[in-house]
């Protein structure tokens, strides 16, 4: 049996601004090691808080990176978790002067959680100069209405490609797209389109003005070894 099988690591994907061709940031993407190597969790709201608090710790402990932000996934659920507020504000502080982007993702078991009850979290960032990034607007209940009490302590909102079946060849995606764009313009908040894999959607993402992008067309995300014996990728 592998002795690593069973640990949890942050991949990081970068995330480009394509006008300026600079880095402005990095996404933290947890994966899980396996007897197949490392995978995405099968669920992430079954990752228990303490490896999430210890390993996101850890990490921004390695990263000294002269970029604006590094970005870490949080569902509403573990947004009301003590343990996990806790390691977010110290990694915050590991990291200072780069900004800690939470970007708050929805999962089956957030149902039932409010804006509400993540308001005294999102405040408590916010005074600490951390960041909330939208994530997956358009999709699930990331709607406009249901985004709208978070607009004035978001700093950027997230399209994520990967969520459609369609691709950019269909009209109807490209308007939601440049819809969320203009919302984003009008709130003066980042607009990051995710999940861009072809040449076609980056020539097509230049047309519609959207600068800051992610996804495999620009860079795979890779592993970012804790300890050096850590498992390859």
């Amino acid at each position: 049996m592998d002795t690593h099988e069973g640990i949890y690591r942050y991949f990081i994907q970068p995330q480009l601004d394509m006008i300026n061709n600079s880095l402005i940031g990095y996404e933290l993407l947890m994966k899980q090691y396996t007897l197949a190597g490392w995978r995405p969790p099968k669920s992430f709201a079954a990752v228990p808080a303490e490896i999430i608090a210890s390993v996101l710790i850890a990490t921004t402990r390695k990263l000294a990176l002269k970029i604006g932000s590094v970005s870490v996934n949080l569902n509403r659920t573990q947004m009301l978790n003590p343990q996990i507020n806790e390691a977010l504000i110290q990694a915050q502080s590991y990291l200072r002067p780069v900004r800690l982007n939470v970007e708050l993702t929805e999962e089956p078991t957030d149902q039932g959680i409010t804006i509400t009850q993540l308001m005294p979290m999102i405040k408590q960032y916010d005074e600490r100069g951390m960041e909330i990034s939208l994530d997956d607007v358009g999709t699930g209940q990331n709607q406009l209405a249901d985004v709208q009490p978070l607009l004035p302590y978001a700093s950027e909102m997230k399209f994520a490609l990967q969520n459609f079946t369609t691709g950019l060849a269909d009209p109807n995606l490209v308007k939601q797209l440049v819809y969320w764009r203009d919302i984003a313009a009008a709130h003066r908040l980042c607009f990051i389109v995710e999940g861009t894999e072809t040449a076609e959607d980056d020539a097509l993402l230049d047309t519609l003005h959207i600068d800051f992008r992610q996804g495999y067309y620009y860079g795979k995300s890779h592993l970012l070894k804790i300890h050096p014996t850590d498992p390859g990728q």
